[in-house]
């Protein structure tokens, strides 16, 4: 199996990746669609693949390009990149109470595009559009942290309305962005509530607190839960138990955070998230891998889904009694 973060280092804006073609991805749109399942684009925008992804047409699909040379076929070249913005010597993050570093320089070696260009904002919501023109039905923003609010505004105010085939006239995407704010750094999720509703981490990683009986927490002290917990407003919030990140131990939350591997746990939090009104819902839905904990990390948590032998993704078969028919 690849590694599922490889899905996060986009080499072009053609729909191809090892999920599918453009083909299969506009049938799947199509037939979602038309029985009222809408889809919603993980978009990776921020950057492009890691500096050291080398040059040549191993990227899923076969398109050619060199990230030394900062070649791809969107197309972007050097000019389109933040490496002579970034101040820090190595040129990646290396302090997050700098709000600069964190939006200017590489996130572990990603290729940091330069978003206030016109060049770049046009290309990004050239791609967004098609999604959309497709009928897809809003973004996540992913590393949402690590670009400026005022450049995701003007991509955002560049986008097309929803396709009336399924939408009403004059509808527009639904966009949330994913921001990890617990406090305490310079960047808070607040910069990002005029470009859509925001990712609260601090959700998660309360809620798992609170389930797990830690520090003599109890369900009753969820009378207020959502506000009154320090959450983002309401009407900004985009709320979840888990997500692809934390349920491997990476982004927030750390160990309290409620996973599939802790069943009984995970369904209580995923049962009082859905009665609860605060917050729009986002329920997660994973795979199972084979886990190897040493030194209380786990060592096999790049695993990706399960792979044909060409690489790609398989489908996920149902079940007469609905369980998934792939481990």
């Amino acid at each position: 199996s690849a590694p599922w973060w490889e899905s996060y280092q986009p080499i072009s804006y053609k729909l191809c990746t090892r999920s599918g073609n453009e083909q299969q991805f506009r049938d799947m749109v199509t037939r979602c669609n038309n029985v009222g399942v809408y889809i919603y684009v993980d978009a990776i925008i921020n950057h492009m693949c890691g500096s050291g992804g080398g040059a040549g047409t191993h990227s899923t699909c076969g398109s050619y390009f060199n990230a030394g040379s900062r070649d791809f076929p969107v197309p972007y070249s050097g000019l389109d990149f933040n490496d002579g913005k970034c101040r820090t010597g190595s040129g990646e993050i290396e302090n997050y109470g700098d709000a600069n570093q964190v939006r200017n320089c590489r996130l572990v070696g990603l290729l940091d595009l330069a978003m206030e260009k016109d060049y770049v904002r046009g290309k990004i919501a050239e791609y967004m559009n098609n999604l959309i023109n497709i009928g897809v039905a809003g973004f996540r923003l992913d590393a949402a942290k690590h670009m400026w609010p005022g450049d995701l505004k003007a991509i955002s105010d560049r986008l097309n309305n929803l396709s009336t085939k399924w939408f009403p006239a004059g509808a527009r995407p639904f966009i949330f962005q994913e921001v990890i704010d617990l406090g305490g750094e310079a960047i808070s999720v607040n910069e990002y509530f005029g470009v859509g509703r925001v990712t609260e981490f601090k959700y998660g990683a309360k809620l798992g607190g609170v389930i797990r009986k830690w520090n003599g927490e109890k369900m009753a002290y969820l009378r207020n839960w959502g506000e009154g917990w320090g959450f983002m407003p309401n009407d900004r919030a985009l709320v979840f138990v888990d997500n692809h990140d934390n349920q491997r131990g990476h982004g927030a939350g750390g160990a309290s955070i409620l996973t599939f591997w802790d069943a009984r746990l995970y369904k209580m939090g995923v049962g009082f998230m859905l009665a609860h009104p605060y917050g729009f819902t986002r329920v997660m839905s994973s795979y199972r891998w084979t886990r190897n904990i040493s030194n209380g990390k786990d060592q096999n948590d790049w695993i990706g889904p399960p792979t044909n032998s060409d690489g790609s993704i398989k489908s996920v078969p149902i079940n007469a009694d609905a369980t998934c028919g792939n481990d």
